[in-house]
């Protein structure tokens, strides 16, 4: 079998670490979204595949969270969505790509990232307009060492 054939058997949605099974609360849904990656991310979940929404009162086993430059405060809402997943679950930050309306730069995701508790992967083209960055939170804070 070719890389290429593996490549396309692997969904964008499981290459970003989505699963079968989990429930992924999404944040900051705009119609400016990528639908397809919503998609993509609703059919590897699978189930009732459909994304829960801010008002979803239960914790969740992954956040998608689109985020623009006058969304406000990045840091902010990187520490409340930390309060919607599981721990060591997967926050998914999405934003604009460069030269789009909305655009957040990378040392800005970064920051908002280490300030927040969480460390930034290398940033990763999700769809035409949108980059997406797994967010994670330290493994000592995931043990429970101090």
């Amino acid at each position: 079998m070719s890389a290429t054939a593996d490549h396309a058997e692997t969904s964008l949605a499981e290459r970003l670490g989505f699963q079968s099974g989990q429930v992924v609360q999404e944040i900051g849904y705009d119609d400016d979204v990528d639908m397809e990656l919503r998609e993509a991310i609703e059919q590897t979940i699978g189930d009732d595949g459909e994304l829960v929404d801010e008002e979803y009162d239960d914790v969740a086993d992954a956040v998608v969270l689109w985020f623009r430059d006058d969304d406000g405060d990045l840091t902010d809402t990187l520490v409340d969505a930390i309060g919607y997943i599981e721990e060591g679950g997967l926050l998914l930050l999405l934003t604009p790509k460069t030269g789009r309306d909305g655009y957040v730069e990378p040392s800005e995701i970064s920051d908002a990232a280490t300030t927040s508790g969480l460390t930034a992967s290398k940033s990763v083209s999700v769809g035409k307009d949108w980059s997406g960055s797994r967010l994670a939170t330290p493994k000592a804070a995931k043990s429970g060492k101090r």
